[in-house]
């Protein structure tokens, strides 16, 4: 119906696009959506096709046609001019009355009940000087940075005072391990013994911790027993080594250590005291928090 919806006198179009505004109401799948889609592009093509075929008169001008009802309009004797064509002062004198141009502004003033309002295009030219800003002078900073040292010496300070705490267990711990060894040297301690706290399981591994720096500094080695057991035990030859500059290599490890491990390690080597007791400036509660 292709001829037929094109048509000028037709309006099957309009009747075909109300038709899917209805079926649209009822759409539930997007299957049904697509063809509402295509049925509006093919739609939209005819309109504009017809929309094309459309011929109307005002859309061609004619300036001759125009020409000639403006100077009927204004008056001219077509007669006139005739008959004195052969005389250019005739012609000059009888073309178009002597008010033919004000009966034309006349008609036109009918148009034009009020002249636009006059405005400009960017503003009045006529505009005050803006407003000069008042500077607003910043004071200089400081050149000595006192406030920009101020906060990394209070971290500094914090930093040296947990160093400092850190080094005191460590040298408590060294104390504890040779207080141990020679009151029995000839009895390897045990790793776990010394390290492991059956109380708490965060002063185990604060314990881990220390013990580390004793081994990575020479004050202490780990080794293994007959059982393939670690056993810790100090080293007796580390200040003749330290001043003959003959230390030996070392090597460090990581090691985990969760508190399932640490329960069976207690339950196992029935540890019921531990070697290295809590210090005295923080409770259990503190280091349980930690």
């Amino acid at each position: 119906n292709r001829e037929d919806m094109l048509s000028s006198k037709s309006n099957r179009l309009t009747e075909a696009l109300e038709e899917a505004n209805k079926l649209f109401s009822g759409v539930s799948c997007a299957r049904e959506a697509a063809l509402d889609a295509q049925f509006l592009v093919l739609a939209s093509n005819l309109g504009k096709e017809k929309a094309n075929e459309l011929h109307s008169e005002m859309t061609a001008f004619d300036s001759v046609a125009f020409a000639e009802d403006l100077l009927t309009f204004m008056g001219i004797n077509r007669i006139e001019v005739e008959e004195n064509s052969s005389d250019s002062e005739g012609i000059s004198g009888g073309y178009l009355p002597s008010n033919a141009w004000h009966k034309l502004g006349e008609e036109a003033e009918k148009y034009f009940r009020r002249a636009p309002t006059f405005h400009y295009m960017l503003g009045s030219f006529k505009s005050d000087p803006p407003v000069p800003r008042q500077r607003i002078e910043r004071h200089k900073k400081a050149t000595g940075g006192e406030e920009k040292r101020a906060m990394p010496a209070q971290l500094k300070k914090m930093e040296e005072s947990h160093q400092e705490a850190t080094e005191k267990e460590v040298e408590r711990i060294l104390g504890i391990l040779q207080t141990h060894f020679k009151n029995d040297p000839d009895t390897p301690i045990s790793f776990f013994d010394l390290v492991i706290d059956p109380n708490s399981y965060a002063r185990t591994v604060e314990n881990i911790f220390h013990v580390s720096f004793l081994i990575r500094d020479g004050f202490a080695r780990i080794k293994l027993d007959e059982d393939k057991l670690p056993i810790i035990e100090p080293s007796k030859d580390y200040e003749a080594k330290e001043n003959d500059g003959s230390a030996g290599a070392r090597n460090q490890v990581v090691i985990s250590l969760n508190q399932q491990q640490w329960k069976e390690i207690v339950e196992t080597f029935e540890i019921t005291e531990p070697m290295i007791s809590p210090p005295c400036h923080r409770s259990e509660d503190e280091m349980e928090t930690d």
